[in-house]
């Protein structure tokens, strides 16, 4: 992988000086802003979509919704399973960053001195965005847009390779779906358990939304529905 990298006449390289190019003609503060959404701002959009939806859910009260919020449990699990699976993965291909082969390229952020092949964000963000595709699929269509922008970004920063990107794409989808069947095994009994729970259920399922002893067939001591049961009993028994 570092071979195929240090020559500038393979459609990798020149893809990357191609988006990264983007960087060189672009103003000081437009640089700075992709830097900032690269390095943080994106991830934190998607950590806001899994916190959105999870709410979402919880609001409908649907007769899923344990499952729902088991599948939104497991898309920042599989995201970090994915970043624990691309450590040996990266000492193993031992590929630089593409600013050390490569002259003339805008570095966005310095500093980086670890291998570049697999990408750690484009990793996370796709195994997120995937894991909330798998919960919700309006949620997750808008996480793997962001997602896409993400390995654009890093490429555009100068600190990967466009095929870190696609294999960091590649593993955070493997890991979201190859691990979703057991994961959702897992984690559904534990989300349906907590929803049965008086004290920390409303975390799964909003009170009063229809869930499990949320008191929606209780009668509440002098009401109209009492007062009804009651003229109903005198009747029956005037009978």
């Amino acid at each position: 992988m570092a071979g195929l990298a240090e020559s500038g006449s393979n459609p990798d390289v020149d893809l990357l000086y191609d988006i990264n190019g983007l960087a060189k003609d672009a103003p000081p503060w437009f640089d700075r802003v992709m830097e900032f959404v690269g390095e943080y701002g994106l991830l934190f959009a998607i950590v806001l979509l899994v916190l959105w939806c999870w709410w979402s859910v919880r609001r409908r009260g649907e007769e899923d919704a344990a499952s729902s919020v088991a599948a939104l449990v497991w898309a920042p699990l599989a995201a970090g399973i994915a970043v624990l699976v691309n450590v040996p993965i990266r000492g193993f291909v031992e590929r630089p960053r593409p600013f050390l082969d490569h002259q003339g390229l805008e570095v966005l952020v310095a500093g980086k001195t670890d291998y570049s092949f697999v990408s750690d964000h484009a990793t996370i963000v796709m195994a997120m965005a995937v894991g909330l595709f798998v919960a919700n699929r309006k949620f997750g269509l808008v996480a793997l847009v962001l997602a896409v922008f993400g390995g654009f970004i890093r490429v555009y920063m100068g600190v990967h390779y466009p095929t870190d990107v696609v294999g960091g794409f590649a593993l955070g989808t493997a890991v979201a779906l190859l691990l979703s069947p057991v994961a959702m095994a897992l984690l559904t009994p534990v989300t349906r358990a907590i929803e049965r729970s008086p004290r920390v259920g409303w975390l799964v399922r909003a009170r009063g939304r229809g869930g499990v002893g949320d008191g929606s067939d209780t009668v509440v001591p002098g009401t109209r529905s009492e007062r009804a049961g009651a003229g109903a009993s005198e009747r029956d028994l005037a009978a």
